[in-house]
Formats: C-alpha cells, sequence, structure tokens
C-alpha cells in the first residue's frame, strides 16, 4: 500500500539541518573517538548501543543507552535493541510536515538529525572461514532497518555508513551547525547502496551454501559492485570505462597497484587472462598474456636455483616478438632474478602474490611498468558470469580438478605408446585451456614452443602453432582444445615431427584422426573433456 501523498505546498523548504541528537551504532570503530569529540563540543545529544556506547563513554562523553529511549532492554543476546517505534519514529519523522512534527510532540518522541551505523561484519565473518550459525549471527537486522529509515528521510537526516564520511560530517558541524540537504542526499546513495551490497553478500552466501552439482543454478541472481576507479578509456579511446570491486570479492580487481602508470581496461582484463593460466599450473609457474591469449606459458626447469626466473625464461623464449609489451603473471613471489630478467623486456603489467623488496628496486628503473601484489586471499572464481544483450550467462568457471594426475590415469589411450610420465601431456592440457578457441598448444618438457590461438578452423590453428615453433615443434607434445573434426590438422602436426597429441575426442571422424596417428607411430590420447574458451 503506497504512503500517504501530500500536496507540495504543505513540504517547509529545509537545507540545513541542525545537529542536536545523533544515533551512533557501529561496528567498525574506526575514527569514532574522533567524531564523538567532535559531536560532544557542538553539544549534541549522542545515543548509542552496546561497544559504540561503552568507547565513547569510557572516552569521557555523556552517552545516552539506546534502552533509556526505548524503555526497553537490549534482549536476546543484543538481536533486539533498535527495533522500536520510539528509535524509528525519530529516525522518520518528515519534520518539513506540520503533522509529523505534531505527532512526534504528542508522543514524547526527539527526532534524530544524524545517524551513524555500519553492519555487522558479515563480510569479513565469510571471508575468515566461519560457517553456520556464526555466519548468521553476523546478518544485521536492526542495522539495515536504521540505515534504509534514515536514507529514506534523508530531507531531515544525515545517515555515515563508512569512516570515510566522518571528516566531511565534522567539518558540516562546525562550520554550518548542521548537514545539507545535497550533502544528505549524496549520504543516502552511499546507504542504499551500502545497503544492497549487503544484502547481496548474505544472499550469495546463501545461495553458494546450497549449490552443488545436483542443485540448479540460482532462479535469482544480483551482482552487487561499486566503482572503484574510472579509467582513461575502455578497448579503444572512444569508450567510458570504470572498474568495480565486487562485494566479496577476492581477485584481480582487490589487487594492490605498487607502481607504474594507471591500469586500463585492456590490462586489467590481459592481466586477468595471466592470472588464470599461471594458477592452473602447481609447480612455479610464469604466464605471458598478449590480447587475452598467452604467447608463452611454463613451469620451471627440474632443480632450478631460481624457479620462479626459470619459468619466465622458458615462457619468453617461446614467443618473443609476442611478449613484447605484454602482461605476465607468476603464481610464485616474484625474484631479483625474475626482475633482472625483465630489465631490457618491454612489459606492461606483472602481477604475483609478492615481490622481493630487490625485485621492487629494479622495478623502478622502470617507471611505466605497472607492478601489481595480489589479495592474500585470492582466489579464483566458482562461476563465470558474462553479458548478452538483454541479460547475461552464467556457468560453472572450467576448472580443473586437484588430481587431475589420478584423472589422467583415466584418459583414453588411443595410440601410440603410454609415456613412462605424464607431466608434459597434463601440462599441455593445462596450459591449452588458456588459449582461445580453436587452440592448440606444442610443449615440450612442460613450457610452450609454439601456440596456435583464435582461429575460425583447427587446421589453420594447426600450422600457426608449427609456424611459431619452428624447430622446437620436433619431439613436442600437441594439445587441441577440442576434437578434430578431420585428420588434416593432426596431419599438419604430425609432419612438424611432433611425439604426441592429447585431445577429447568425439567427432564422428575420430577413426581417421587416430588412424592417422597410428600410421606416423604418433601416441594419442584422448581426455573425454574440451576446454572451449571463447
Amino acid at each position: 500500500m503506497a504512503g500517504p501523498r501530500h500536496d507540495p505546498a504543505d513540504y517547509r523548504p529545509r537545507d540545513i539541518v541542525p545537529i542536536r541528537r545523533a544515533l551512533v551504532s557501529v561496528s567498525d570503530k574506526t575514527g569514532l573517538l574522533e567524531l564523538g569529540a567532535a559531536l560532544a563540543a557542538a553539544g549534541v545529544e549522542i545515543v548509542s548501543t552496546g561497544g559504540s556506547a561503552t568507547l565513547l563513554r569510557e572516552a569521557g562523553y555523556d552517552v545516552t543507552d539506546v534502552s533509556a529511549v526505548t524503555g526497553f532492554p537490549e534482549s536476546l543476546d543484543g538481536r533486539v535493541k533498535t527495533l522500536h517505534p520510539n528509535v524509528h519514529a525519530g529516525l522518520l519523522a518528515d519534520l518539513r510536515l506540520e503533522g509529523h512534527e505534531a505527532q512526534l510532540d504528542e508522543l514524547g518522541i526527539l527526532p534524530f538529525e544524524l545517524v551513524v551505523v555500519n553492519l555487522y561484519p558479515f563480510v569479513e565473518t565469510v571471508a575468515s572461514g566461519a560457517e553456520g550459525d556464526d555466519v548468521v549471527e553476523q546478518i544485521d537486522i536492526g542495522g539495515p532497518a536504521m540505515v534504509r529509515a534514515s536514507a529514506k528521510n534523508h530531507a531531515n537526516v544525515a545517515i555515515v555508513v563508512s569512516p570515510e564520511s566522518y571528516p566531511a560530517i565534522i567539518s558540516a558541524l562546525q562550520s554550518d551547525g548542521g548537514t545539507s540537504l545535497v550533502q544528505r542526499r549524496e549520504l543516502a546513495a552511499r546507504a542504499f547502496s551500502h545497503t544492497a551490497a549487503y544484502d547481496t553478500a548474505v544472499s550469495t552466501w546463501f545461495a553458494e551454501g546450497t549449490l552443488g552439482d545436483d542443485i540448479d543454478l540460482p532462479a535469482h541472481l544480483t551482482i552487487q559492485a561499486e566503482r572503484l576507479s574510472t579509467l582513461r578509456y575502455g578497448e579503444n579511446s572512444h569508450q567510458r570505462a570504470a572498474i568495480y570491486t565486487r562485494v566479496g570479492g577476492h581477485g584481480i580487481a582487490q589487487a594492490t597497484q605498487l607502481q607504474g602508470k594507471e591500469m586500463s581496461y585492456n590490462n586489467y582484463v590481459d592481466a586477468d587472462a595471466a592470472l588464470r593460466a599461471a594458477f592452473d599450473m602447481v609447480k612455479p609457474a610464469v604466464a605471458i598474456i598478449k590480447h587475452a591469449n598467452p604467447c608463452g606459458i611454463a613451469v620451471a626447469a627440474p632443480n632450478a636455483l631460481d624457479p620462479i626466473a626459470s619459468a619466465h625464461l622458458r615462457a619468453h623464449e617461446c614467443d618473443p616478438v609476442s611478449a613484447f609489451g605484454g602482461v605476465i603473471a607468476a603464481n610464485r613471489t616474484v625474484t631479483l632474478k625474475m626482475a633482472e630478467n625483465l630489465r631490457d623486456i618491454f612489459t606492461e603489467v606483472i602481477i604475483a602474490p609478492d615481490f622481493e623488496p630487490e625485485a621492487l628496486e629494479v622495478f623502478k628503473l622502470k617507471k611505466n611498468l605497472r607492478v601489481l601484489q595480489l589479495p592474500t586471499d585470492w582466489q579464483q572464481e566458482r562461476m563465470d558470469v558474462r553479458l548478452v544483450s538483454g541479460g547475461l550467462l552464467l556457468q560453472d568457471a572450467d576448472r580443473f580438478p586437484d588430481d587431475i594426475e589420478s584423472v589422467a590415469k583415466d584418459w583414453e589411450l588411443v595410440s601410440g605408446e603410454r609415456p613412462a610420465e605424464m607431466e608434459s601431456l597434463i601440462f599441455a592440457w593445462k596450459a591449452c585451456r588458456a588459449v582461445k578457441s580453436n587452440a592448440i598448444v606444442l610443449a615440450q618438457g612442460s613450457a610452450t614452443v609454439g601456440i596456435g590461438m583464435g582461429q575460425v578452423n583447427r587446421v589453420d590453428s594447426c600450422r600457426l602453432a608449427v609456424e611459431r615453433a619452428g624447430d622446437r615443434a620436433h619431439g613436442s607434445i600437441a594439445a587441441s582444445d577440442a576434437f578434430f573434426p578431420f585428420a588434416d590438422g593432426p596431419q599438419v602436426l604430425i609432419d612438424a615431427g611432433i611425439s604426441a597429441i592429447i585431445q577429447p575426442g568425439g567427432s564422428v571422424r575420430d577413426a581417421e584422426v587416430v588412424d592417422a596417428a597410428r600410421a606416423a607411430g604418433v601416441t594419442m590420447f584422448f581426455t573425454g573433456e574440451r576446454h572451449f574458451f571463447h
């Protein structure tokens, strides 16, 4: 049912609202004492709850407990404390209306002009690994109710949900004695975004807790994100762009930039693709990306003195020409040796879990190089989301199982001899997943030597991979992200001297493809699973 309608003439204009009474109830106590000092100095009555009241009172400020306002004690382990008409009438009364002001007087309720609330640390609790009731107890009820009520009534109430807004409130209090309508409206917008993000985090936790292999994908999907920064432009200079951080995110959007020029739209896309490729590998690995495609992926050579530096050199050797101006991801701490290897190689971005201090000193000589450090809780996404016109697509992320070595034992050997060790075959199969379809990867000793990507037919991808590998194609292992529809693609690889092919199988012409491999004495495995990447 809609609320009552008032004639515009009923509303009395109100711009600057003096702050006489403030409701303070925060989980994050950052800056609270500074705000409390300013409120006390201005003679503002502070009404507060729980730990906020205790902290302010111990600092010497007069505080009125919420229970004194409601006439009802905090109960049910704090679940009920602010959910009361004496609180919410003071938040929702529109004092531009004489009728509302009169009703407050009749009820003996005082209004609030400032509400400072931030919500229970739900996201942080989930991130800590907590489960079940420990998480449920961090679902705030009274907090969002107060925030939304105050934001709705922004014509009369300033709602603050973050310590970042304290300085502006203190300044307004000291200069004007209160807040302006423009300021209150801006604060209301932030408040509604805050509660929307909070509710999204809660609903996502519930959905993920019930989303298993046998459960349907969610019937309703809400994605909440906050703009982190506006970018210079998008993929091209005429396109506007920005990066947003998603609630509960632990990825590249949360990375810390240690140096270099501002990240661009394309930098973010390439860096995320590089992470995808490097972190598919268990051993120290490096991926070099150009235009969202790898131009080199490698793990460290056996017994390397500096494994991550070794991985980088081996990845770079795959295609040094394309690596110029590339984006690099490492799945281990970047060492001084790796940094020195990069000294004379033009690189746009490098991203890794950490960097040795000496490596950062080397990078300082390359002022434009963007250096990004991953958050400590970085993790690959469980789901992929892609916008399409009028909607979006959602799918499980294409991930390799942790026990892929065990899975590899079940791959079907359809031609040749099973190698004594499967490590290089597994590497080639993993590396192929990071390449845009149609994808062909040639690998030697767990390092790529030739990559054919993004072609509209698989035989052209084979030719491109062989051309880039040159003499290194001889004896290499070839991986294909999907089945070969004809024998012509494998024949290109066989003619180049490859020793083994790994592919999903499943073509109606599999027999022709297998016959070509057998005739050449080439080992061939069917994995039974493809890895398209569009």
